[in-house]
């Protein structure tokens, strides 16, 4: 089944929904409540909305500005600029577009890897960092890692090969599948499940997925080879990490120390790769203990 991309996006209680020229690319995101800003930076298969939750418990003490990602959501979809430099290239974009100079940062997933990326690429505009489920830069393969990591990416493949990643994502197979088991209990209902799958139906938007998931290949690669064994991430930083993700092994998690003095990794036993779905409230207290209130 083939749809058309859903016209508008869904209501979240307390956010607008506005739209930026962020350096030529027409950007959507939600944006809600007063106070320092902080960054949502959303991963695969999600958008901007998964980040309600949030929202809701921290609206009060900051301004939230949760934006699609390019070709996800309701943000352009142009036929370049798959790979998390140009995310992170993005949302300084944006920032500026805002009149932002610095802002907090909460990504997941993919969001999570820009997170990194925003750190170490553009340090000046960021002040603190909160990653969920994303592996950060500085690991080192090992035969054990290789092992246990290569069986949970199996749908990274099906997601870049072309012709193939494109099919399964524009028919709804592989997000429906990602959404319905990697995660811990039932953290989406039904319909919340069908709305994600559908915002990936239209062509541009399969094929943008596809395009990342190439990046995904090539990254691996490179920082199998240390391409940031040398960069220092200087913001302070938390990586939250599901003891039970089915996606990314939590050594991946491991061996940041002389690479970033001021991350601190906490492991979080009973959830899975969805975290901010699973966890709300502890994603929304660690934000909070993180930032200040």
């Amino acid at each position: 089944m083939q749809g058309t991309h859903p016209a508008q996006p869904p209501p979240i209680e307390g956010a607008e929904h506005r739209y930026a020229d962020a350096g030529g690319l027409r950007v959507h995101y939600a944006e809600a409540g007063e106070g320092p800003p902080v960054l949502l930076l959303h991963g695969w298969p999600q958008h901007h909305a998964m980040w309600r939750g949030t929202i809701g418990m921290l609206r009060d003490s900051f301004r939230l500005i949760a934006p699609d990602l390019r070709g996800f959501g309701w943000t352009e979809a142009p036929a370049h600029g798959y790979d998390c430099e140009v995310f992170a290239q993005d949302q300084v974009a944006l920032l500026d577009a805002l009149g932002i100079e610095r802002a907090d940062v909460i990504g997941h997933d993919w969001g999570g890897w820009t997170t990194f990326l925003l750190g170490l690429q553009h340090p000046v505009r960021v002040r603190r960092l909160l990653v969920c489920s994303a592996p950060h830069p500085w690991g080192r393969p090992s035969p054990r890692l290789v092992m246990r990591q290569l069986p949970k990416i199996w749908y990274t493949l099906a997601a870049a090969t072309p012709g193939l990643g494109p099919a399964l994502l524009r028919n709804g197979w592989l997000s429906r599948n990602i959404l319905s088991r990697g995660n811990i209990g039932t953290p989406f209902t039904p319909e919340e499940i069908e709305a994600y799958v559908d915002s990936f139906r239209a062509p541009e938007r399969a094929l943008a997925v596809s395009h990342l998931y190439r990046y995904y290949q090539r990254v691996f690669a490179q920082g199998a080879r240390g391409r940031w064994r040398k960069s220092r991430l200087q913001a302070p930083t938390r990586l939250l990490f599901g003891e039970r993700d089915r996606y990314l092994d939590p050594l991946l998690a491991e061996g940041f120390e002389g690479n970033a003095e001021e991350m601190a990794l906490e492991l979080v036993p009973d959830s899975g790769h969805f975290i901010v779905d699973e966890k709300p409230e502890l994603v929304a207290e660690r934000a909070r203990q993180l930032f200040g209130a």
